[in-house]
């Protein structure tokens, strides 16, 4: 009976430890993305959330907060450069006010595909963005992502061709670049936050929008657009950026394992992007989405011939071309 007593206590102490953290965390971090809670991008921070949290016994939690929860893009930049918000997902094209040379990195036709991108960005140009960023906002980039190939949808207009843009109103994120490259095409240009886009396509606020297949998916703008036209007009990185003084904050082996596992996190995310954009075309098609194939040329003839001379002050004389010559 003793013994019976014994093992009974003993197993419920046991139950009850199993319960309790390892450790409480020590540290949390804050890390906000615009884009819906099943986006590979979303689902890259709780994966890393994990790997980190099993590497630190639990001492270091990352609370991820997708779909603008913490604000849109402007906004959350701004809270990470203030120490606000510890980290952010976010296109390059958008830290172009503090660093305006990089908005070169998000410009239309500058990368043949995910590993020119890749490529140039691990190299020197993309510690170059970082030093200046780091110097200038106190805002440190942690590594870049392929968010994918970025083409146009309309709710309502079968567009084979730039000529069948004119007067167009299009949802283009909150830089200047995208709006240069809309206004090229001939139509209108309007800013809205990503949050706030389903429902402008379903209202008619806006003609249509541009995003990447896996982003059209995540926020369903197939449910409110007819056509998805295949311009693939530019191939965006997103950057993983941290507020600098709380990263310098951090232990030095905090720091390395945090760095790791973004590391892996972004390889797994590029992998999802890459095949989700092998299989959506036909998961579209299911849905009742027409697919058109345009003449692409005559999309980006206007851009090439405006853009890069239209932002060399900013981006460098020559840096657009030197991008697109890497082999």
């Amino acid at each position: 009976m003793a013994a019976r007593l014994w093992k009974t206590a003993i197993g419920g102490l046991l139950m009850t430890l199993s319960l309790v953290p390892a450790q409480a965390a020590e540290v949390t971090i804050r890390w906000g993305d615009v884009v819906s809670a099943s986006h590979p991008a979303a689902k890259m921070i709780e994966r890393i959330a994990a790997d980190v949290s099993a590497k630190t016994n639990g001492r270091i939690a990352i609370q991820g907060f997708a779909d603008g929860q913490l604000g849109g893009s402007r906004d959350m930049i701004e809270a990470v450069s203030t120490g606000v918000q510890h980290v952010v997902t976010e296109g390059a094209a958008n830290f172009g006010q503090w660093v305006p040379s990089i908005s070169v990195v998000e410009s239309p036709y500058v990368w043949r595909d995910a590993a020119h991108l890749t490529k140039v960005l691990s190299g020197p140009v993309g510690a170059g963005f970082n030093d200046q960023l780091v110097a200038k906002r106190g805002m440190r980039i942690l590594g870049w992502t392929y968010y994918g190939t970025r083409h146009l949808t309309t709710t309502g207009k079968e567009v084979k061709s730039v000529a069948d843009m004119a007067g167009m109103k299009v949802r283009v994120p909150e830089n200047d670049v995208f709006r240069a490259m809309v206004e090229a095409w001939g139509a209108k240009p309007t800013p809205i936050n990503f949050g706030e886009l389903y429902l402008a396509l379903k209202q008619g606020v806006v003609d249509g929008q541009e995003n990447p297949l896996p982003t059209i998916r995540a926020g369903k703008f197939d449910e409110v657009q007819k056509f998805i036209i295949l311009t693939a007009h530019i191939i965006t990185p997103r950057v993983v950026v941290v507020n600098d003084a709380f990263w310098k904050g951090l232990k030095p082996a905090d720091r390395d394992v945090i760095q790791a596992a973004v590391s892996v996190g972004i390889a797994w995310h590029n992998e999802q992007i890459l095949q989700q954009e092998k299989e959506l075309l036909d998961t579209f098609k299911k849905a009742g989405v027409t697919i058109i194939q345009p003449d692409v040329a005559s999309f980006s003839k206007p851009v090439l011939d405006k853009l890069p001379k239209q932002f060399e002050a900013r981006w460098g004389a020559g840096v657009f071309d030197k991008i697109r010559a890497v082999q």
